[in-house]
């Protein structure tokens, strides 16, 4: 019988997600570049493919927002300190989805940064950290503070879906559309489009929809259109199988309609991108916590899916395409926020609000974002060694 290997990582906690970091350098040889060995090994690290859907024997917690893994590495991008890249952990399938990045463990990715020797802490105060976040070709900037030479970790930063305060770290997220090639943030070109859908999702078959790609590939639809109220919980949706089929359904008509996929089946393997999201106007509701979010402290009420059951929270991703599409007028977000030009929102989510700024520009009639900011916070919980068993990757 063999033993296991011992490979050096940190397990953090990044926004509203954890997950397991690496320095690059310290992973096997085998998986220090994509490919089999590398999804085998996070797999593993992870307790996936577990059809308990439970990762029992792993890190993973059981929900999307627990089961990730973290690499970093010195950049050779200049002007950048850190490449970043993030792989979503499937958890009771067998794949690891590199198509996009985790907003809330980018701010970690600042974090860890610095606690890996990759940038110096230097003089008390915040220290700038530029990440290069390499899943999707996008620089990130976390403004992180610094004490006594090292990451300044507590605080009293409060933010709703975690239970304790810590210091706060302002992330930028700078040109966040995925319009590199010179099209839109809107892949059609619209800023709403309608989905031919089954009959079971919408009676006529005809959905309403704004598709856009700042932060993460995201499908908006109206809450009301698909017969929900905007202010569900997770058990609402979650405990619910044919309601997350329905969301799969139209998640994949979606991402066929953006251009991600070509044809149905290729979604399998694609459950981090694109992201589905329903939204209404703002609403009194009940948080997770118990405590009383009111209609005149939001704009608007925002649910979202993630790897296929609704988020707890929100993924920071989405946090920057709601942002964003709420700054353009004529969108589904931005009449749900009330109309108008706006260059920050703040939004009800199952666990409380959450306020996240966007800078967009009408250029020659094409909308374009140069920047999304918002404050989030991060906190090693443990550092050391994983294990996993020797030929296991």
């Amino acid at each position: 019988m063999t033993g296991q290997v011992r490979i050096p990582a940190t397990y953090m906690r990044g926004g509203t997600s954890k997950g397991v970091f690496f320095r690059l350098e310290d992973l096997p040889e085998a998986a220090r570049t994509p490919g089999a060995a590398r999804d085998r090994l996070f797999q593993r690290v992870i307790g996936s493919p577990d059809p308990y859907a439970a990762q029992i024997d792993g890190m993973g917690g059981a929900t999307s927002s627990t089961s990730k893994c973290v690499i970093l590495s010195p950049s050779s991008r200049p002007e950048h300190d850190v490449d970043y890249l993030y792989g979503q952990v499937s958890i009771d399938t067998d794949f690891v989805d590199w198509s996009g990045n985790c907003g809330n463990l980018s701010t970690a990715a600042g974090a860890f940064a610095i606690h890996a020797g990759y940038v110096a802490a230097g003089d008390d105060g915040i220290r700038t950290v530029r990440i290069w976040q390499a899943n999707i070709g996008k620089t990130i900037v976390a403004h992180v503070p610094v004490a006594d030479g090292a990451v300044q970790e507590t605080g009293d930063f409060e933010l709703d879906g975690v239970t304790f305060p810590a210091a706060e770290i302002v992330l930028e997220f700078v040109d966040p559309a995925d319009d590199d090639d010179g099209g839109s943030m809107f892949p059609t070109g619209n800023l709403v489009d309608t989905l031919d859908v089954p009959e079971e999702i919408v009676a006529g078959g005809r959905l309403e929809a704004t598709l856009i790609t700042a932060g993460i590939p995201t499908i908006f639809v109206r809450a009301a259109d698909i017969g929900y109220a905007g202010t569900e919980l997770r058990e609402a949706i979650n405990g619910n199988p044919d309601a997350l089929r329905r969301f799969e359904a139209l998640r994949t008509i979606g991402a066929l309609k953006m251009g991600l996929i070509a044809r149905p089946e290729e979604a399998l393997k694609r459950q981090h991108t694109p992201k589905i999201a329903f939204v209404a106007p703002p609403v009194a509701y009940t948080a997770s916590s118990g405590r009383q979010i009111a209609a005149d402290d939001i704009d608007l009420v925002v649910r979202a899916m993630s790897m296929g059951k609704l988020h707890h929270a929100m993924m920071g991703t989405a946090s920057v395409a709601i942002a964003t599409a709420a700054a353009v007028p004529g969108t589904i977000v931005n009449a749900a926020a009330g109309g108008g030009d706006r260059t920050a929102v703040r939004f009800g989510h199952p666990s409380g609000t959450l306020r996240v700024g966007a800078a967009v520009a009408d250029v020659d009639g094409r909308w374009t974002v140069t920047k999304a900011v918002m404050s989030r916070s991060a906190r090693i919980l443990m550092e050391g060694h994983v294990r996993v068993p020797a030929g296991s990757f």
